[in-house]
């Protein structure tokens, strides 16, 4: 999983991919470091054409303002450029994942 390093690292993922998830965590998030992998895992299992990227809002404070972002973890899914789902603090991956499920499968017709 790569980390974004600037808002406009951030656009252009969003222009260059159809589906992508974001991971926004801090340093001392405890909870962050338990569920990062096993949302990777998640998204390269079930969702094969999601790109997955990380960013950390006490590195990248203005990337976390841009994002609305005021804790951590939470996770923002892109479809098409724009935001579809947002989680943070207290979610399960298998909510996560039913979330996702629905536009990931009108994106790329998968079941």
């Amino acid at each position: 999983m790569k980390t974004i390093q600037s808002i406009q690292e951030f656009e252009q993922i969003l222009a260059g991919h159809e589906a992508v998830l974001i991971y926004f965590s801090t340093e001392n998030c405890s909870v962050c470091t338990v569920l990062k992998p096993k949302i990777s895992e998640m998204i390269s299992e079930e969702f094969p054409k999601m790109k997955m990227f990380f960013a950390e809002s006490d590195q990248l404070p203005e990337l976390a303002a841009h994002n609305r972002i005021f804790t951590a973890p939470t996770v923002v899914v892109f479809f098409a450029g724009r935001e579809t789902i947002r989680k943070s603090r207290a979610f399960g991956i298998d909510e996560l994942k039913n979330e996702i499920q629905r536009p990931y499968s009108w994106m790329f017709g998968d079941p």
